[in-house]
């Protein structure tokens, strides 16, 4: 059974795609730009492909705010400053949350059997703020984001630290709960802990590792591993 679970925060247990959609969309439209559905996947296509590129360590967390509106507003030919946009969109960011039902619930149950590790690659200013407005934090022995750390998931510096500041961790004791199999799986591999892909939408073609398509799901795996 495990008794310690090391937790991704966005598109786990919130719901950070709804978050950036919104937000986006109220940012566009306060500076008087397009604002719609188009605009918005195409902002998510550019946002995560950097999301990658800074785990693969491509570009920087400082370089990655302000270069995906330098993209949109090249490709949608938007008249308000780049950097004036990524600023206004990281405090819009900031002041919202949309937690998935049950991942309260979910946590709590959780911390009953043992410690949670926060593991995320957001911005501190945007994760902590998001994570007390959400109820979570308290719950959390520890949370390891990536700017804080100075490294980011999944680099083996950021898997040192975390492994370094987790006391007596025993890691066949320990659970990765996460969405992304390029950040969260490697992350648990280099850890040499369980992971479980978290995927309400069905597991990803060709994964054949442990997955769970609910939080029920997750306590299930967390009492059998």
């Amino acid at each position: 059974m495990k008794d310690t679970f090391l937790l991704d925060i966005d598109d786990t247990l919130l719901d950070f795609q709804r978050l950036e959609r919104e937000q986006l969309k109220s940012v566009l439209t306060s500076f008087g730009e397009r604002a719609d559905d188009a605009v918005a996947a195409r902002f998510h296509a550019i946002n995560d492909a950097l999301w990658k590129a800074l785990e693969r360590g491509e570009v920087t967390r400082e370089r990655l705010v302000v270069l995906r509106f330098e993209r949109l507003k090249e490709e949608f030919s938007l008249r308000t400053r780049a950097d004036a946009l990524a600023v206004c969109f990281l405090d819009a960011m900031r002041r919202h949350v949309y937690p998935f039902q049950g991942a309260l619930d979910f946590l709590r149950a959780l911390a009953r059997r043992g410690r949670l590790y926060a593991v995320t690659n957001g911005a501190r200013r945007v994760q902590r703020a998001h994570m007390q407005a959400a109820g979570m934090l308290p719950l959390f022995s520890d949370v390891f984001v990536s700017e804080e750390v100075g490294f980011s998931k999944p680099s083996w510096e950021y898997v040192r630290h975390v492994e370094a500041h987790i006391p007596a961790l025993k890691k066949e004791h320990t659970m990765y709960v996460g969405d992304s199999l390029t950040s969260d799986m490697v992350c648990a591999k280099r850890l040499g802990v369980d992971f479980v892909l978290y995927c309400p939408a069905g597991v990803p073609q060709g994964y054949d590792g442990y997955a769970a398509a609910d939080y029920d799901q997750v306590l299930s795996l967390a009492e059998r591993l």
